[in-house]
């Protein structure tokens, strides 16, 4: 069972695109993510959000798990893809595809602490991927992006300092 919705049509607006996995959630997601680095990584896989393909986001509207043979290795985490040119693009932009704030939940961010998003609550919003610790904070965040975005734009520069490298 998956529920889901999307708007693509607001792709390249400020409205959110976003989903929700329901059926995902009974899959183990790492809460033993670590949450000490500038990006979220498993501590036990090394994966960053859990081997799932960043680009899919926007190509596809929907988390894809990546595939070991295409890997590649960016700001100190292992990143998954489906294909090769999801991983082009990646490489080219992890700027643009990688989740904002190293995949912590800005919701938390604005409250001034970091917690793992998870990959299975996510939203795009201004063309940027943003990763939720919960379904709930993403239906917050989705209410009033650019109100939380000012919030943990100020709260990162020095909640990043205190992760580890």
């Amino acid at each position: 069972m998956i529920a889901a919705w999307a708007s693509l049509a607001s792709f390249g607006s400020a409205n959110p695109v976003w989903m929700g996995f329901g059926g995902l959630a009974c899959l183990p997601f790492a809460a033993r993510a670590a949450t000490t680095e500038r990006v979220v990584v498993n501590r036990f896989t090394g994966l960053a959000i859990e081997g799932f393909d960043p680009v899919a986001y926007f190509t596809d509207a929907r988390p894809e798990l990546g595939l070991a043979d295409f890997e590649a290795s960016e700001a100190g985490a292992v990143w998954r893809f489906r294909n090769e040119g999801d991983r082009a693009s990646f490489v080219a932009h992890p700027d643009i595809y990688g989740p904002q704030y190293g995949g912590y939940d800005p919701i938390d961010l604005a409250r001034g602490v970091t917690v793992a998003g998870n990959p299975r609550f996510w939203l795009i919003s201004g063309q940027r991927l943003y990763l939720f610790g919960r379904e709930q904070t993403r239906d917050s965040f989705a209410a009033d992006p650019s109100r939380v975005l000012r919030s943990a734009n100020l709260r990162w520069p020095e909640l990043e300092q205190t992760l580890a490298e």
